[in-house]
């Protein structure tokens, strides 16, 4: 109680009024409170004196997405400063974020360390590139701020791990990036196959997009105003260079140093789904197999196509592919006995129209449903509930697609243990499961 008492008192008053109010809205019986949107003002925004502090952690293309999506919640949200390593990001956001509030107030920062030493804030939003989310989304836990991280939830299972022990031990609120789940053909998608409307799945397809082959090496000079040697951060030093629009942004993720391709970029999205309607959202495969197809030149290291099994352990098995290698392109598609759903961005289909017309009865499965990923995310700061895609389920969502990249490295089938989260017997996929940093970062 006391180590309680004394982390309430470190952090802001209006912090502490708001985890204080949520645990009252809790209650004796320790059932979460949803706020209801009448509650929350007009179009189901926060009243005006109680805004959600908020920093922006890399201001590129997601990071300015995000914000786009913050600044929409005016009434919820005053973000306050921006961080990127980028100069010009970082003055194209400031400059979008005073224009909303009609002054120049929003501080910029290069350096993470900094922001979180300087600003007093209540939650971050993180987009920077998959080797810089551990270590940044640990340190903003440590700091007691609640965080909006972008997929996939880090670049290693065992990174993944160590990020879900830092928002645990720090009761921090997380959502994840993976907005599907806030959509309303998804969320019918997964309502229908996890209510048995096509009878018990033993099989599913999960399509990702297929990936580039090949950059040469094009050597440029580390542009005014950008902090190279902080962009690599953790990662292997390498000289600067264009990794396909003549810059490096964007296109790090076919690197493998930074992130593992489509396969990463996306497994946060549709096997977040294909586990979402399945009821797997903890758990994870026993063993997996699969190839993939890697360039012969150039930069690029990450598979452009590939092709895995994973099998569960009551049987179950998800093939994980590119969409050229799939029957039926990208998404997901569930088959059981009673027949199929597909659901995919702007796609739901079914091997009968009348499955897509059931209704979910009262006592049925009744999912989590939000319709607006950040809005959901800023409602569960106050209430201190569970967000729709906490740090836990995504893990278990993108360690399907690390330890199929893991499996086309080692090319032989893998038998995994998904409480302990180790390989059966194979010390050599084990060391895989973290990646070295480079002095002196450490997480």
């Amino acid at each position: 109680m006391a180590k309680i008492l004394h982390k309430m008192y470190k952090q802001s008053n209006r912090r502490v009024f708001l985890k204080q109010a949520a645990a009252a809205a809790v209650g004796a019986a320790g059932f979460p409170y949803l706020i209801c949107p009448s509650a929350l003002g007009k179009n189901g925004t926060t009243p005006p004196g109680s805004r959600i502090v908020l920093a922006i952690i890399g201001a590129g293309s997601m990071g300015r997405a995000n914000l786009n999506s913050f600044l929409a919640l005016e009434q919820a949200v005053q973000v306050v400063a921006v961080c990127d390593v980028d100069d010009r990001h970082a003055q194209d956001a400031k400059a979008e974020i005073d224009k909303k509030y009609g002054n120049r107030d929003c501080r910029v920062y290069r350096d993470y360390r900094q922001l979180l030493e300087k600003e007093s804030l209540d939650a971050v939003s993180i987009a920077v590139p998959d080797h810089w989310h551990a270590a940044i989304a640990i340190a903003c836990a440590d700091k007691g701020l609640d965080i909006y991280g972008e997929k996939p939830l880090a670049r290693t299972i065992g990174e993944g791990r160590l990020i879900c022990q830092a928002v645990e031990r720090s009761s921090v609120v997380w959502q994840t990036g993976s907005w599907q789940r806030s959509v309303r053909n998804f969320h019918q998608a997964c309502e229908l196959v996890i209510n048995g409307r096509i009878g018990k799945v033993d099989y599913v397809e999960v399509g990702l997009p297929n990936g580039p082959q090949g950059r040469p090496f094009k050597p440029l000079n580390v542009p005014e105003g950008f902090d190279w040697e902080m962009w690599l951060g953790p990662a292997p030093w390498r000289p600067y260079q264009d990794f396909g629009r003549g810059n490096c942004h964007w296109d790090w993720r076919w690197i493998m140093d930074y992130s593992g391709g489509q396969l990463t970029d996306w497994a946060g999205h549709h096997i977040d789904i294909a586990h979402w309607g399945l009821g797997l959202d903890y758990e994870g495969p026993v063993a997996i197999e699969g190839k993939g197809d890697y360039p012969s030149d150039g930069i690029y290291d990450a598979p452009y196509a590939y092709d895995f099994m994973c099998t569960y352990a009551n049987g179950l098995k998800i093939r994980v592919a590119n969409a050229g290698k799939q029957p039926h392109g990208g998404g997901v598609r569930w088959y059981g006995d009673k027949g199929w759903i597909h659901v995919d961005r702007g796609r739901l289909e079914a091997s009968s129209p009348a499955i897509l017309q059931e209704k979910i009865g009262a006592d049925e499965i009744r999912l989590y449903k939000s319709e607006n990923h950040h809005l959901n995310f800023i409602e569960c700061i106050k209430s201190r509930r569970q967000t729709i895609t906490p740090a836990q389920i995504a893990h278990r969502s993108i360690s399907v697609g690390l330890l199929g990249e893991i499996a086309m490295l080692t090319g032989r089938k893998l038998r995994w243990n998904p409480k302990t989260e180790q390989f059966i017997n194979d010390a050599g996929a084990d060391s895989m499961l973290m990646r070295a940093f480079r002095s002196p970062w450490r997480i």
